[in-house]
């Protein structure tokens, strides 16, 4: 199943792990928070998609399914 990367913005706290463990789908702005290009990740990254979910220090990095309603939406 297709992941999307979704970020939990109250808990982001900008310290860029994830850019750089994910630089294909993730760059941060001037203030080191992510922004993420909003593309589906494919199979040959979900692995180091998890790695950036798992490792973020405040666990607002997140794989959500395609599909899944990202709590607090709607």
């Amino acid at each position: 199943m297709d992941q999307r990367i979704d970020i939990d913005w109250t808990s982001c706290r900008g310290h860029g792990l994830c850019a750089e463990l994910l630089p294909e789908h993730v760059t941060s702005d001037e203030w080191g928070y992510p922004l993420v290009d909003g593309t589906p990740v494919p199979a040959r990254t979900v692995e180091r998609a998890r790695r950036a979910a798992a490792d973020c220090p405040v666990l607002a990095f997140r794989l959500t399914a395609l599909g899944a309603q990202v709590r607090g939406a709607g």
